[in-house]
């Protein structure tokens, strides 16, 4: 360990901790050492049902517990706090880092080892990790410009430190639903409801129950929306948070069993089943296509959504590149661009969305398959296709290729399970989180989890 005895610790600054001889710390501060014994720690405990909060609330409740990776590829990772923190070894066996106030310290990777350093040059010895990072009292941690509940977990890998948070399911949501729906007014509350018990349920599909060993990965969840949104306590919202105290345990369930609950933002008028969507996905009796119209106005409840119509256009060169993706999802070995003489919807869906589209060319006929639509045809920038619930609007043509493809379409997602901009218009419309719930997950009655 290296320390700086010049340097006169400010009020409030961190302190570096060592071990000592007698299983205690030394304290490094100011122009002086001393020995001092560490003071236990609260630690998350195993209860009836469940995993304890540990001292990031000062208090114990029974929850599973959820690990987000909130990173993975950082040389090293700033930390900080809102108030008193400390960095542990795993298990709170050696305190490392001490502090009070928002002072940051980096966890640095090398050659596979962890340690703590801070911008004086103060820094802990090399150690195999991983580190957690724990609040004490009402303190939020603090990473990447955000705000955290609970605590966060640093692993070395190959490619630097990846960055974990754990907490309760419960707090986790409460930086999942605001950002997932944007429901806020009071008409909307039975939406904010559905969609923190489907949220609660695709949560508890990922993360075990009881005191289990921590996945092989080192996380449950990524917080991105390759699983749900997540952002911490700078996300959270009172009225958001209301709703979710107020569901607290329920979960979807299938003859009585939870259900993964997939969602997204709108359905265009009609949800699909798992197949239109994804590679190798079980159907499932309560994925069913439903019809989501309004029978009072004709419309989809969805319509109040600003994105529920659009329009895709493509040029030839886009058409050409499209080609060239497509092949390279079906595994081509030498993919490559061709002109494209025609462009058809070759077969729908059970929920009437393109199924497979052909792409005609100079060198053949090449099909894209419903899963590998929506990448495929995205654009330049990486946005994928609003959805497969399209039709071909317009075609200009010149020297036998076509040299331009309009879509009009409707929807924006996969189009499995709740709507949620459908869910808004039916809790506008007077149905409650129950009856939202039965509507898109057909056969499924809300229930507690344990």
């Amino acid at each position: 360990m290296t320390t700086s005895p010049q340097r006169t610790a400010p009020s409030g600054a961190l302190r570096i901790l060592a071990p000592s001889l007698f299983g205690g710390v030394i304290i490094a501060a100011a122009a002086m050492l001393a020995c001092a014994p560490s003071s236990p720690l609260t630690t998350p405990r195993p209860v009836a049902g469940g995993v304890a909060k540990g001292e990031a609330t000062g208090k114990l409740e029974r929850d599973r517990v959820a690990l987000v990776a909130l990173g993975g590829r950082q040389r090293d990772a700033a930390v900080s706090a809102t108030g008193r923190w400390r960095i542990d070894e795993q298990g709170g066996r050696v305190g490392l880092v001490k502090g009070r106030g928002d002072e940051a310290w980096r966890v640095e990777q090398q050659n596979g080892l962890l340690r703590v350093a801070g911008d004086n040059g103060d820094a802990t010895p090399w150690r195999e990790g991983p580190f957690v990072a724990r609040p004490t009292g009402d303190t939020f941690l603090r990473f990447g410009n955000r705000r955290y509940r609970g605590e966060l977990v640093f692993t070395a890998t190959d490619s630097g430190v990846m960055v974990v948070n754990r907490l309760p399911v419960e707090d986790y949501l409460r930086g999942v639903v605001p950002l997932e729906l944007p429901a806020r007014a009071a008409n909307e509350r039975a939406a904010l409801e559905a969609q923190a018990i489907a949220a609660r349920s695709y949560t508890y599909i990922r993360v075990p129950s009881g005191i289990v060993d921590e996945p092989v990965r080192g996380f449950n969840l990524v917080a991105t929306v390759r699983n749900q949104v997540y952002g911490g306590v700078d996300a959270e919202h009172p009225v958001v948070n209301a709703a979710i105290d107020a569901t607290a345990g329920l979960v979807i369930r299938y003859n009585g069993l939870l259900v993964d609950a997939p969602y997204y933002s709108s359905c265009g008028g009609r949800t699909a089943v798992p197949s239109e969507a994804w590679r190798g996905a079980r159907e499932e009796p309560y994925l069913q296509p439903v019809d989501d119209v309004d029978p009072h106005t004709g419309r989809p409840y969805c319509d109040i959504s600003p994105r529920n119509h659009w329009q895709a256009d493509f040029d030839e060169t886009q058409l050409r590149e499209i080609v060239r993706k497509a092949l390279q999802a079906a595994g081509a070995r030498d993919p490559r661009p061709a002109a494209v003489t025609a462009f058809t919807i070759a077969s729908r869906g059970r929920s009437g969305r393109a199924a497979s589209v052909v792409l005609r060319t100079e060198r053949g006929d090449v099909t894209i398959a419903a899963r590998d639509i929506r990448a495929v045809m995205g654009d330049a920038r990486g946005a994928i296709l609003n959805s497969t619930y399209f039709s071909v609007d317009r075609e200009s043509r010149g020297g036998g290729r076509l040299t331009a493809v309009t879509l009009r379409g409707a929807g924006n997602g996969h189009g499995v399970g709740m709507c949620q901009w459908g869910a808004i218009g039916r809790a506008r419309a007077g149905a409650d989180a129950r009856e939202i719930l039965r509507h898109y997950y057909p056969g499924t009655v809300v229930s507690f989890a344990d």
